[in-house]
């Protein structure tokens, strides 16, 4: 962004934000702009786990300054979420793990409003959710993430849904129509230096102006991309190209859905019996060849793992800020990280 237009936006808008904030989020201000980042001290946003995962994310978007966060998750703290869940002081073992992050995220950033909801997502009205900007939804059935999804998009809220299994961690994301703006760099044709030749010809990428493009997406819902008919010959060419890793989150889906948890290590040998046993029924009645995942992959996802927390949540945390402030394009519409292979891939399943 040019100079002379960052000064004109800044005249614009400096009578919505305070100087405190000015200088608190100048370096986001100076990565995005202002307009944006008003959007987002403007956004209130859900988020309901408070796992490893949750902790990242709350984190992220507390520091980048959305006007309100409420934490959302009526489980209590287990020994396992010292692991991850850095939010949570010692000694808060059999306490609410909402209420137990509340202080520390709190500290993040006093111009956050954060707030605590101790009540089972489960036993929320439809209503509820409509108060919101976004909401992001962690350690959930299948069922219900597909529930709160529907109510989302016909309401035009942001949906996201992420979770970590081990080396493993997704996340969704279902904005509607989403309009947002990419700024773009100018381009010059040809060399003013050079009369002919190839270099007069070539474009030249201008570094000292830009300007912003508007653009739109659609989004599809979560219900879409997780029934993709997989036996039809379109779908058998996306097939190849599909992150295994999509098969595992259904697998890992239909687990949590079956025995009300994700696999534990203290049950080791059952649970991953039990998913080997998910991934050939599952898969085949998908029409897809159940070695498409490894013999040996449940074994990798037990337990949340504070490494993969840290990039799943990061690349969450930032598909929310951007959705939010309507800057830059965002993933459309999964994103699956591999430990194991220290990669992410993003990828639009069940569209158009």
């Amino acid at each position: 962004m040019c100079v002379e237009r960052q000064e004109k936006m800044v005249e614009k808008e400096q009578a919505v934000i305070s100087e405190e904030e000015a200088a608190q989020y100048d370096r986001q201000i100076r990565l995005w702009g202002l307009e944006a980042q008003n959007r987002l001290r403007k956004s209130k946003v859900l988020l309901v786990g408070m796992s490893g995962l949750g902790a990242e994310v709350a984190k992220n978007l507390i520091l980048a300054g959305v006007q309100e966060l409420t934490l959302l998750d009526h489980q209590l703290v287990l020994e396992e979420d010292s692991r991850a869940q850095f939010l949570i002081p010692t000694g808060s073992l059999g306490s609410n793990r909402a209420e137990a992050s509340e202080k520390r995220a709190q500290n993040l950033n006093p111009n956050v409003k954060v707030k605590v909801d101790t009540e089972n997502v489960e036993a929320k009205p439809e209503d509820y959710f409509k108060q919101f900007d976004a909401v992001c939804l962690s350690c959930c059935s299948r069922d219900l993430l597909v529930k709160v999804d529907q109510i989302c998009h016909q309401n035009s809220i942001k949906f996201f849904a992420g979770d970590v299994f081990g080396y493993h961690g997704y996340m969704f994301a279902d904005l509607g129509e989403h309009e947002f703006v990419e700024e773009k760099m100018k381009v010059t044709k040809g060399n003013k230096d050079v009369e002919d030749g190839p270099e007069a010809k070539k474009a030249k990428i201008d570094a000292t102006e830009s300007t912003m493009i508007k653009k739109k997406i659609d989004f599809c819902r979560l219900k879409d991309a997780l029934e993709i008919d997989w036996s039809s010959e379109k779908a058998k060419v996306v097939l190849k190209k599909t992150p295994a890793d999509f098969f595992l989150l259904q697998v890992i889906m239909k687990f949590r859905t079956d025995k009300g948890r994700d696999p534990k290590p203290s049950t080791f040998q059952e649970d991953c019996d039990l998913l080997l046993q998910i991934r050939n029924d599952l898969l085949d009645s998908m029409s897809v060849n159940p070695d498409l995942l490894e013999e040996d992959f449940a074994s990798y996802c037990f337990s949340e793992m504070a490494p993969v927390c840290a990039v799943v949540g990061g690349v969450l945390g930032q598909e929310i800020v951007k959705a939010l402030s309507q800057r830059d394009a965002p993933h459309n519409n999964f994103f699956f990280f591999n430990g194991l292979k220290s990669n992410g891939i993003v990828d639009c399943l069940g569209g158009k």
